[in-house]
């Protein structure tokens, strides 16, 4: 199958081999039983469906769409509807898809998925307006010769445009993605070089410009540790709130590797949310070496397990999205040489232990407490 990969990810992450299953007695924050509802017909998913057990906590579950599988494969599409409550698009609103000659857009697959997610009652995850991978041809040839203020007026334009195109039917915009080093630095993308730091304030504002209603978020991997890049985060976005910027954010990519340890991620999601922003966990998954041991799936496992019960634990986490669900469409392999099986679905789109893990962390959460008093969206 042809599948586009992200380029350029991951250092990431995160499981070590003893990670516990189910912790019985984690701490869940208190939510309503049911989210708001997404325009359109709600599809009927299974009572112990992802996306009915999650509603019952008062949190979104979703996954990231591969739209050639969307379209190609009924077992995929069926999934897809029943088990997620949103989607995200892999790669069909990203720049180089949706402008891949200037001027000249290219909405259709993009429009086919909100109208999927409309069909089911699902909400959307715009991903992403402003990266410094997979961008056009004709903007990384063009780019070097530019003023900063072309530039601008080019990237001002894409950010208009297409969440002018979307308006109303985008919940959450992972409007910056990916800027920080996992030093703390600033990217040396087109963008820092061209339009220095300020780039990142402005694309929020274009943004809320277009769009006053959706969410903005800024989404970044190795966030979810403690450490420099997570505290270059922080930074920037409390200063973004401090300046009055239109961020509504933070994204926790959350792409994790048994190799390594778990990430403190309950408390980093917590110290974000305490400056007054929502906080998602965007592209989850736990890739691991092949062929995969008993041991390292029970670290799978454990870490499906943890970054869930961590998100229900922090009221402001609204969202829970893995990044795609079976492992015949995953990125992984071609990225990381060895190394797979990261998703919940496996390459026969049957689901695999780590379902069970989500199913179950949502089942015990629902039956911890009664939720009310508050509201996750």
């Amino acid at each position: 199958m042809s599948l586009r990969l992200r380029a350029g990810l991951i250092t990431t992450a995160v499981v070590g081999a003893g990670a516990v299953i189910l912790a019985q007695g984690a701490a869940f924050a208190s939510v309503p039983a049911t989210p708001p509802a997404a325009p359109g017909h709600q599809t009927s998913a299974p009572a112990d469906s992802l996306r009915s057990l999650a509603s019952r906590v008062g949190l979104r579950i979703g996954t990231a769409v591969n739209t050639d599988a969307l379209a190609s494969d009924s077992d995929y599409r069926s999934i897809a509807a029943t088990q997620f409550s949103t989607v995200t698009p892999e790669n069909v609103m990203k720049w180089d898809t949706i402008e891949p000659t200037q001027g000249a857009y290219n909405w259709a697959p993009a429009d086919q998925l909100v109208a999927f997610a409309q069909q089911n009652g699902q909400l959307v995850r715009g991903h992403t307006l402003v990266w410094h991978n997979q961008l056009p041809a004709w903007l990384t040839a063009a780019a070097p010769s530019m003023t900063p203020d072309q530039l601008r007026a080019v990237l001002k334009k894409h950010i208009t445009d297409e969440v002018t195109h979307f308006k109303g039917k985008i919940w959450q915009w992972d409007v910056v993605n990916e800027a920080f080093n996992d030093d703390g630095t600033l990217r040396d993308s087109i963008w820092l070089q061209k339009l220095g730091p300020g780039y990142i304030a402005d694309a929020f504002r274009w943004a809320h410009a277009a769009d006053p209603k959706a969410l903005l978020f800024y989404n970044d991997y190795n966030i979810e540790f403690t450490g420099p890049k997570s505290n270059a985060a922080y930074s920037l976005v409390q200063q973004l709130k401090a300046q009055g910027v239109p961020i509504d954010g933070v994204g926790f990519q959350t792409h994790l590797d048994t190799q390594y340890g778990l990430p403190d991620l309950q408390n980093n999601l917590q110290r974000f949310s305490a400056l007054g922003l929502k906080v998602a966990e965007t592209e989850v998954d736990v890739r691991t070496t092949l062929p995969v041991t008993a041991v390292e799936q029970n670290a799978q496992v454990g870490g499906y397990t943890s970054t869930l019960q961590a998100c229900l634990a922090v009221r402001d986490c609204i969202s829970y999205t893995v990044w795609g669900f079976g492992d015949g469409y995953s990125w992984v392999p071609a990225v990381f040489a060895g190394e797979g099986a990261a998703d919940i679905y496996d390459e026969n789109l049957q689901p695999k232990a780590e379902y069970t893990a989500l199913q179950q962390t949502l089942a015990l959460a629902a039956g911890a407490q009664q939720r009310g008093g508050g509201d996750r969206h």
